[in-house]
């Protein structure tokens, strides 16, 4: 079942609901989207970059390990990840993860 504390159903809409996973947070220059298959994920390495990315999970549960904590995405979930911070993304679960990534001018 579908956690769906969180949603709300806009005035005059019927059989929807809604969740909002982010405000402005600059210009996007990309989006893509990812499967991660049981232990996938990466850079094996943790790498940083000039831009950040905006990642929300569609299915699943993907971790991102950044220089100094791990924060868990749950399904229908947003993190942000600034570029310059050492990071890396996985999925954590048994199963497959659906999430898109968002690359954000700085």
């Amino acid at each position: 079942m579908m956690e769906t504390e969180d949603f709300i159903t806009p005035p005059d809409h019927v059989n929807f609901i809604a969740k909002k996973l982010f405000g402005n947070c600059g210009e996007i220059l990309n989006g893509s989207i990812a499967y991660l298959k049981k232990g996938g994920g990466g850079p094996v390495d943790m790498h940083t970059h000039a831009n950040d990315h905006l990642f929300i999970v569609i299915s699943g549960e993907a971790k991102v390990v950044l220089e100094n904590e791990t924060k868990i995405i749950r399904k229908n979930e947003a993190f942000t990840v600034r570029g310059n911070i050492p990071h890396s993304i996985w999925n954590n679960i048994d199963g497959e993860t659906i999430m898109i990534g968002i690359t954000i001018k700085n």
